[in-house]
């Protein structure tokens, strides 16, 4: 890569690092965890910014590689065995603001609960994409789409009044 595309790059993952952080955030609760993430990351999107095609928004391709690149560091994390560690659950609530409305630190510990396909299209769905968007992002049909976020939605409803009703 030239000086210029080296620039280019720079930019463009400066002005969309909150998908980056983002995402990295809600699959990794442990800070370092999410920083590695967030270096696999950019590396993957260094690795193709030569073949980006413009074919959809600088967003769309972030989101999309970092999915991706998330997804398939999760899958490979299932695949080996560690049995030098346990992991106990992590509070959740502890990474919010403090003052922070319960009713979304609820929503976001229900959402982490999901499986990570299922908290992919959510996390897009809320992010403002429209599901041919998420389609496109996912490589699953648009009708996928709206099956996933209608039982997404039911599964979020029923673990919410479940979890709210045990609060009070």
């Amino acid at each position: 890569m030239n000086t210029q595309q080296q620039e280019d790059f720079v930019a463009v993952v400066a002005q969309h690092q909150a998908i980056i952080n983002n995402l990295c955030r809600l699959y990794y609760p442990d800070v370092e965890d999410q920083r590695d993430t967030r270096q696999d990351i950019i590396l993957q999107l260094w690795k193709s910014f030569a073949s980006f095609k413009g074919e959809s928004q600088w967003s769309t391709w972030i989101y999309r590689v970092s999915l991706n690149t998330i997804l398939g560091k999760i899958r490979k994390q299932k695949r080996q065995i560690d049995t030098t560690t346990t992991k106990l659950p992590n509070d959740q609530a502890a990474h919010l603001p403090i003052g922070a409305d319960d009713d979304i630190q609820l929503l976001r510990t229900i959402i982490d609960g999901l499986e990570e396909a299922d908290k992919a299209v959510v996390i897009l769905h809320l992010e403002g994409y429209k599901n041919k968007e998420i389609a496109t992002l996912l490589n699953i049909s648009a009708s996928n789409v709206s099956t996933r976020l209608h039982r997404i939605k039911t599964k979020l409803k029923h673990q919410y009044q479940k979890l709210n009703h045990a609060i009070e």
